[in-house]
C-alpha cells in the first residue's frame, strides 16, 4: 500500500487548488497515482470548483426565513447576476436559508447538513454544475416574540436584493412588514442611539465640531451647535428616530408605539455590500470572448 505523504499532499493541491482533505483522499483512492488523482477531483468536481475559487463572487441573492421567533438572511454569492436567475441556485439559497434558523452563526451554518451533505459541500457541488464561484458570505439573525420580513427586489418568494428582518414584543397586525421596507429603503446604523458604534459617533462628532469651528463662533455658542446638530445625526442614523416612510409626520418609534409593538432589534443585508469587484471579472472576459 502506498503511503500518502504530506508532500504528494501539497504537489497535488498546487496542481488543482483542491482542499487538503480532498487532495489526500483523491491520493488514498488512487493508490497515489498522481494523474489518476486529479482525474479523481475533476470527476468529483472539486479541481473544477477550485479553479473557479479566485474569482470575484459579488452578485448573488439574499434568502429569508423566518420561523418561530426566529429570523434570519443569508448572502449567497455567484459572480454574474444571470446565476440569480438560475432556478437551482434559488433552490439552494433557499434551502440554506432555511437551515439557518436552526444555527447561531455563518460558520455553523457551513457545517450543517443540507440533506446528506454539508451547506459547505452542497456549495462546491453547486460550483462546479453551475460553473461559476459560489460564496455562503454573511448570515444575520434575529429573535423576538414575532418576527417580520421583506425582501427588495425579489427573484422569487424570500428572496432578492436586500433582505430586513424585524423582531418585535406585542402582536404584529402588520406594522411589522411596514418596518422592514422602511429598514430596506433607509438602511439605519442602529435601531437606537445606545447601539451606535462608538467609533461612528466620534467620528461625526470629530467633523461637525471642526465645521462648527470654522464658523468663528465663541466656544459656548459652537457647543450649542455641535449638540443640535447630533441630535440631527441620530435622528438620521438610528431607526427608532428617523422618520417613518409610510408617515414622515411622525418617527419609526412612535409608529410602533402607536401600533402596540416594541421594535426589539432588526437586521439588514444588501448582495454584495463592502465586496470590491474586480475591473476585470467574468461578466467582462465574456465580453472579452464575444469580441465586445
Amino acid at each position: 500500500m502506498t503511503t500518502i505523504t504530506a508532500t504528494m499532499v501539497k504537489e497535488l493541491r498546487d496542481a488543482t487548488g483542491a482542499g487538503m482533505m480532498d487532495a489526500k483522499k483523491a491520493l488514498t483512492e488512487t493508490g497515489g497515482d498522481m494523474d489518476a488523482s486529479v482525474d479523481w477531483l475533476r470527476t468529483k468536481g472539486l479541481a473544477k470548483a477550485a479553479k473557479k475559487s479566485g474569482r470575484t463572487a459579488a452578485e448573488g441573492l439574499v434568502g429569508v426565513a423566518v420561523k418561530g421567533g426566529v429570523g434570519v438572511i443569508v448572502e449567497v454569492n455567484s459572480e454574474t447576476d444571470f446565476v440569480a436567475r438560475n432556478s437551482d441556485f434559488q433552490a439552494t439559497v433557499r434551502a440554506i436559508a432555511e437551515v439557518a434558523t436552526e444555527v447561531s452563526d455563518i460558520e455553523a451554518l457551513k457545517g450543517a447538513k443540507l440533506g446528506d451533505k454539508t451547506v459547505e459541500e452542497t456549495v462546491t457541488e453547486k460550483i462546479a454544475t453551475i460553473g461559476e464561484n459560489l460564496h455562503v458570505r454573511r448570515m444575520v439573525a434575529v429573535e423576538g416574540e414575532t418576527v417580520a420580513s421583506y425582501v427588495h427586489n425579489a427573484v422569487a418568494d424570500g428572496l432578492g436584493k436586500i433582505g430586513v428582518v424585524v423582531a418585535l414584543k406585542g402582536t404584529d397586525n402588520g406594522i411589522g412588514k411596514q418596518i422592514a421596507m422602511h429598514v430596506a429603503a433607509t438602511s439605519p446604523a442602529s435601531l437606537s442611539e445606545a447601539d451606535l458604534d462608538p467609533a461612528l459617533v466620534e467620528r461625526e462628532k470629530a467633523v461637525l465640531t471642526e465645521q462648527a469651528r470654522e464658523s468663528g463662533k465663541p466656544e459656548g455658542v459652537i457647543e450649542k451647535m455641535i449638540v443640535g446638530r447630533m441630535n440631527k445625526f441620530f435622528e438620521e442614523v438610528t431607526l427608532l428616530k428617523q422618520k417613518f416612510v409610510m408617515n414622515p409626520d411622525i418617527t419609526v418609534g412612535q409608529a410602533a408605539k402607536d401600533a402596540g409593538v416594541e421594535i426589539v432589534e432588526f437586521a439588514r443585508l444588501a448582495v454584495g455590500e463592502g465586496i470590491e469587484k474586480d475591473p476585470d471579472d467574468f461578466a467582462a472576459e465574456v465580453a472579452k470572448t464575444a469580441g465586445r
